[in-house]
């Protein structure tokens, strides 16, 4: 039996719409009274990823800023926090002048950008937070940020990706989150350190653990657990990966693994108990 089940947010627990379906809220709920944690593992900043947990009642702590910080939505207790240095940030942020591309800064769940631009105003809508401006990110990064992220066209951050995997090697962890995100955090901030983590903390055999994504920030969540699962609208890298391959999250694929590896086996383990 499945004890624990973490779930990406966008393409993955969200519709294409941005929001969860009333099958699928039920379906948590339900999963919840039969003593299953179930969380949220985002790259999404923490309020963010507040806001939905809230909704659909989720008491356990999250995974945020793509494992950088475990946080409760109910407590606000910080189980763990990995920060991104200064010496990385600054790169960063040089990097992204140079090649005249945005990038956003998250320091204290605040989102940061030094100019007040169509993407940090796109990514704030989509996402339901604010946002500040503060032309020196730099002066900033001295304080160390839970994550950076780039956004800009497909083509053009290909090259930026390679450019910093090259340059910063192990000092951090850079993926695709979206086609247009890519994001860099601490190198021990990924989604699958901090399930395990986080399992660690529950009392939890990875054994035991579901982890359902999208895309290619999923690829350390869907490794991580013990029972890896792709979205039929995943990435091929990610479905690859999987131990098994959901619907799409236009199709209600959290609520099918849900159904299918949660409620249904238990309730198939109560009948033949009867």
């Amino acid at each position: 039996m499945y004890k624990m089940i973490a779930i990406d947010l966008d393409g993955t627990l969200l519709n294409d719409e941005l929001t969860v379906t009333e099958d699928t809220m039920a379906a948590i709920r339900q999963s919840m009274e039969l003593g299953v944690v179930v969380t949220i593992a985002t790259g999404r900043m923490y309020p963010s990823a507040q806001r939905i947990a809230l909704e659909l009642g989720l008491d356990a702590p999250m995974i945020t800023y793509q494992g950088a910080m475990i946080k409760s939505a109910m407590s606000g207790e910080v189980l763990r926090e990995r920060v991104v240095p200064f010496e990385i940030a600054q790169k960063c942020i040089h990097l992204a002048a140079e090649k005249q591309m945005h990038i956003q800064v998250y320091q204290d769940d605040v989102l940061y950008s030094a100019v007040d631009n169509e993407q940090v105003r796109a990514y704030s809508e989509e996402v339901g937070v604010g946002y500040e401006i503060e032309p020196d990110l730099l002066k900033l990064a001295k304080n160390g940020f839970m994550k950076l992220l780039f956004i800009d066209e497909p083509e053009a951050l290909a090259p930026v990706q390679k450019e910093l995997q090259t340059m910063l090697g192990d000092e951090a962890c850079i993926e695709k989150s979206k086609l247009r995100y890519l994001e860099v955090t601490h190198p021990e901030a990924n989604k699958g350190s901090a399930l395990n983590f986080l399992a660690e903390e529950l009392g939890i055999d990875r054994s035991q653990v579901i982890g359902i994504g999208d895309n290619h920030n999923d690829a350390d969540l869907v490794k991580a657990a013990g029972f890896g699962i792709a979205m039929g609208n995943a990435v091929d890298e990610l479905k690859e990966l999987a131990d098994y391959i959901s619907l799409s999250n236009n199709e209600e694929g959290v609520l099918h693994v849900l159904n299918k590896f949660i409620l249904e086996p238990r309730t198939a383990s109560v009948d033949s108990a009867q």
